[in-house]
């Protein structure tokens, strides 16, 4: 398996899948989760729709997301987007909601705008409650690419299990699931040790 190189590309097409859809669930995760935390009236239209969707199986979805951006990229960007997306913005949401608000009235008496408010005082007192959702999400994100790629996939990890597993080679099942393993527990630990140095950052440790 490693020898010929098959391999390789697999892994070269689960990391491409991998980086667009957890980026594109930062991006969008972490300005709308801001929103929606800050401003009562973004949350309400927002948050039922957050809701029913992240209560949701994801898997069945996947469906959908075929469907819509066929076998390519495209769908498997799509569901691990929607599997990481929700940790991140949930999480977000929760942060703002805890920012101390005696710094925002400080702000407020030396004339900070919005926009100073967001970057001095409110963005940086999310960092750890954001830390903790890219780590939430990272492990839905992992999930999304196995599930994405055993759906409908030409290559990947989850490819490369499928098809194993379809005609009973255990080895390269195992393969498949020990590197999807290490690379969660690795990428994991390393948000982990991240969050620690953090920590003091979260509200009720400033105290």
């Amino acid at each position: 398996m490693f020898s010929q190189g098959e391999i390789y590309n697999d892994i070269k097409v689960s990391g491409i899948e991998f980086l667009w859809g957890y980026a594109l669930s930062i991006l969008v995760g972490v300005p709308m989760g801001i929103l929606m935390g800050w401003y009562r009236r973004i949350n309400a239209i927002f948050e039922p729709f957050v809701s029913a969707l992240y209560a949701s199986p994801r898997i069945a979805l996947v469906p959908l997301m075929v469907i819509w951006f066929g076998i390519g990229l495209g769908s498997k960007i799509a569901i691990i987007f929607l599997g990481a997306v929700f940790p991140i913005l949930i999480n977000m949401v929760t942060g703002v909601r805890t920012v101390d608000r005696d710094f925002i009235k400080v702000a407020r008496a030396f004339g900070a705008s919005d926009r100073q408010l967001f970057a001095t005082v409110v963005f940086p007192s999310t960092v750890p409650m954001l830390l903790a959702g890219l780590r939430l999400g990272l492990g839905h994100a992992l999930i999304g690419i196995v599930v994405g790629e055993m759906y409908a996939a030409t290559a990947g990890i989850g490819y490369m299990i499928s098809v194993a597993g379809s005609t009973f080679r255990t080895s390269q099942v195992m393969v498949g699931v020990i590197m999807i393993a290490g690379l969660g527990v690795g990428l994991t630990e390393a948000l982990r040790a991240i969050e620690r140095r953090f920590e003091r950052w979260r509200p009720d440790n400033r105290r």
